[in-house]
């Protein structure tokens, strides 16, 4: 299942990119992409960090 979902995830990202004519723009968006990959990953650690420490979420 995960491999399913990473294998998707790889073609997309390689059909994004397939066509391009623009050096520049393609690498920029290359960048950007694992950019956003690596910033979703850590708030992913965040929020397990948070969890598995027993942060109170509610600080009323």
């Amino acid at each position: 299942m995960i491999m399913g979902n990473l294998l998707l995830i790889k073609e997309i990202y390689i059909e994004a990119f397939r066509n391009w004519k623009s050096y520049i723009l393609e690498n920029y968006f290359k960048i950007f992409s694992w950019a956003c990959f690596i910033l979703i990953a850590l708030a992913a650690y965040a929020l397990i960090f948070r969890i598995s420490t027993g942060f109170s979420f509610s600080n009323l």
